[in-house]
């Protein structure tokens, strides 16, 4: 697979302007993915160090093939795990920590991932393909109320009732086995049909909840700001509504409180030209802050 041709970096460029990488400083890629912030970070540090951590070992893999740089330690871990994961790394203080939020063209791209509601393959949604918990579990085993909670909560779904019903009807008679099966019953269950997927929203939802996204980038943003050094800084891309409102307000009560100094009271969005030639950067978000 060659990864330059899926993977594009979000804001690589205000990324580095935010960030302000150093010579010899200390950096955390917090979601590291196939290694595209961290290819450039380490062009601005010098002698430097760049922990990169990731949930998904196969994106590890091939981050490790595209940098092979003795300045980049990479580690598998969830956002709570980062002080944990830099404590192994021997680093105690970070001069500047990035998380890139949401889903790489990596996993939509890799239909047996089953992320994508164009694929064929089996529902699963897995950042750590270790874990037990799939999407497949959720569609057919999960009470109707829970779905709809689901839906409604982490994919902001107004039908997320008459959704849950169509799957509860469907899988009494038939497994949910692919996301094509998902992504059909969420189809049929639309009687006016946008620019976007009708199924858009609904395999959000799952994706979040079979990761558990919110509750881990809430810790990882405790994480981030417990391990960075005063003057070092923290940013965050976002992609949807409900992460970019737990950032700014934690940044916000951060800020209130005297940890954080807010550097961007509004978020950056991407430019006209990157969104042309990476549409999936559209709904991008970033965020940044620096430790008093």
């Amino acid at each position: 697979m060659n990864v330059k041709v899926i993977h594009l970096p979000v804001m690589l460029r205000e990324v580095v302007m935010l960030l302000k990488p150093v010579l010899g400083g200390v950096y955390v890629d917090a979601t590291v993915g196939l290694g595209g912030h961290a290819e450039e970070i380490l062009k601005h540090i010098g002698n430097g160090r760049l922990l990169g951590i990731d949930r998904d070992e196969e994106a590890l893999d091939m981050a490790m093939k595209r940098i092979p740089d003795n300045r980049l330690t990479l580690k598998k871990g969830k956002f709570s795990d980062i002080s944990r994961l830099a404590a192994e790394a021997g680093i105690s203080k970070a001069d500047g920590i990035l998380l890139d939020l949401g889903t790489s063209m990596f996993h939509l791209k890799t239909a047996e991932r089953g992320f994508s509601f164009l694929s064929e393959e089996p529902l699963d949604m897995r950042m750590d393909r270790e874990q037990e918990m799939t999407a497949a579990y959720i569609v057919n085993k999960y009470p109707e109320k829970e779905i709809i909670r689901i839906l409604w909560e982490y994919g902001e779904e107004k039908l997320s009732r008459k959704i849950a019903r169509a799957v509860i009807d469907y899988r009494a008679e038939k497994k949910i086995d692919t996301c094509a099966e998902l992504s059909d019953i969420v189809y049929r269950a639309y009687r006016q049909r946008g620019k976007h997927h009708p199924a858009t929203k609904t395999f959000q939802a799952l994706r979040i909840a079979v990761n558990d996204e919110l509750n881990e980038l809430r810790k990882g943003l405790n994480e981030a700001a417990g391990i960075l050094k005063s003057g070092g800084r923290l940013c965050v891309i976002s992609y949807h509504s409900l992460e970019d409102r737990i950032v700014k307000n934690f940044i916000r009560d951060e800020h209130k409180q005297g940890g954080l100094r807010m550097l961007t009271k509004k978020p950056i969005a991407p430019s006209g030209e990157e969104v042309r030639s990476n549409p999936s950067a559209r709904s991008a978000k970033l965020r940044g802050a620096e430790k008093i």
